[in-house]
């Protein structure tokens, strides 16, 4: 089935005492999807043809569609705190233990990830130490419905800041999880999947430092992983930058969500230096997230044929992005990818950047002489000003960093394939004025060996670098 059935119509209104809570769902009709729950894990008498050991049963279909029915139901609060009553979180551990029907534990996971949305019923799920270790088990499962499941779980517990350290401390005592984790990243091509582990990770790393060291450092031992048929099975010694990488190529094209999800686990990697060393000191030396980023500042995002406005639909994505390559070519300016004559594109895209920001605070200004905005337009506003300025000062500090890199040669190069011109040089002195000015000044000079007559119109129309020079 594709998607879960509508819940039923019930018939709770004709027996008083029935409904369940507020709702018209019948508390008889989900006793009785829960007792054949019990049976379907715990028959009384054991099936004449057994399946083979290992082996992978279907649901019935009138069970499926009953038990998925339950799965809509129990987003309603009510429905959620019945079933806790009724003990179902113990009846799905018993499904998770004893049932090889894939189907089964996904909608046995589902149902409580719902229930984790209401927040006495996520406390009792997170502080059930038993529970919450067959649920990150569930992590190993080899069924990507099942592992989406169990994601949306933890990431609804993680979210809670009431459970959110009993999960933290969980996972960090459970080394598996890093295995299973790096093992979806560097292998899955479901990429819902993908995005919901992802959102995993960087609210762990978020969270918790400490576990961000540990997982930066792992991957020296081997541990068991997933395995269809929950035989141990040996994985390779993973490292945590190559499956981002590896994620993030997945889910670039399909889910910008998810790439912006990807790009600040990176960053929040180099909050740290363990973190930035486990990029520049790869086997290629950090060649290949270079190159992923590079790309898609250069070739994907923010392109000259774009509107303005789209720095703002991107501007948390290229602030990521923009944050690690200037932590790396900070560290490692003696690498080949981050020789200037290999990167007057990426010049030349920040630059457009702060025109494009630019742009859109002209527009902004427009706007604001045209109606007065309300309150909360005004929170709005200033929020999206704030992650504006962030990305601002993440590229200008970049910025100035490539500029007093380059050399005459470089800029010959620059000047030649138009990344640097009067308007481009313009923009780039405007933002990185005053704060940066020993860069700036040092570019003028190399500038003044290119183009002379570019270099004294700059002059001219910035007078504080005349008098410096």
């Amino acid at each position: 089935m594709d998607r879960n059935p509508s819940p039923p119509c019930s018939d709770a209104e004709e027996e008083e005492g029935d409904a369940v809570g507020n709702t018209v769902y019948s508390k008889h009709w989900l006793f009785s999807v829960l007792t054949r729950l019990i049976e379907v894990i715990a028959p009384a008498e054991p099936e004449p043809a057994a399946s083979p050991e290992g082996a992978r049963t279907e649901l019935d279909e009138e069970m499926e569609n009953d038990i998925c029915k339950v799965w809509d139901m129990s987003m309603d609060e009510d429905v959620a705190l019945f079933l806790q009553e009724f003990n179902a979180p113990d009846i799905f551990m018993g499904v998770f233990a004893k049932s090889k029907c894939p189907r089964l534990t996904e909608i046995c996971v589902g149902i409580l990830g719902n229930m984790a949305c209401f927040q006495d019923i996520c406390m009792s799920i997170s502080k059930d130490e038993n529970l919450g270790q067959v649920l990150l088990q569930r992590l190993c499962d080899s069924d990507s419905p099942t592992l989406l499941e169990t994601s949306r779980l933890l990431l609804t517990c993680l979210s809670q800041p009431e459970v959110a350290n009993v999960w933290v401390e969980r996972i960090r005592e459970n080394p598996s999880v890093y295995d299973c984790v790096c093992f979806i990243m560097s292998s899955s091509t479901n990429v819902d999947l993908l995005v919901k582990v992802g959102e995993v990770v960087d609210k762990l790393f978020d969270l918790d430092e400490e576990l961000m060291l540990n997982w930066i450092k792992n991957g020296t031992c081997r541990s068991v992983g997933p395995s269809v048929d929950d035989s141990p099975e040996e994985l390779p010694d993973f490292k945590i930058v190559p499956c981002i990488l590896e994620a993030a190529k997945q889910v670039r094209s399909d889910n910008p969500e998810g790439l912006d999800v990807y790009m600040h686990i990176l960053q929040l990697l180099t909050t740290v230096d363990e973190g930035i060393q486990a990029i520049v000191q790869a086997p290629d030396g950090g060649k290949e997230t270079w190159s992923l980023l590079y790309d898609l500042v250069c070739q994907e995002l923010c392109q000259p044929d774009d509107p303005p406005i789209i720095v703002q639909e991107q501007k948390t994505v290229l602030a990521s992005i923009l944050s690690v390559l200037s932590a790396m070519f900070a560290s490692q300016t003696e690498q080949e990818y981050t020789r200037m004559r290999k990167n007057m594109p990426l010049i030349g895209s920040l630059i457009r950047i702060l025109q494009y920001m630019e742009g859109c605070g002209k527009r902004a200004v427009e706007n604001s002489k045209e109606s007065e905005q309300e309150e909360a337009g005004r929170t709005d506003v200033n929020e999206e000003d704030f992650h504006l300025k962030i990305l601002k000062d993440i590229c200008c500090e970049l910025l100035s960093n490539m500029l007093q890199e380059l050399t005459k040669e470089n800029t010959l190069e620059g000047l030649h394939q138009g990344h640097l011109n009067e308007q481009t040089c313009s923009c780039a002195f405007q933002n990185l004025l005053p704060l940066y000015f020993a860069s700036v000044e040092s570019f003028l000079e190399v500038l003044r060996e290119a183009d002379q007559t570019l270099a004294d119109n700059l002059e001219k129309r910035f007078p504080s670098l005349k008098v410096h020079t």
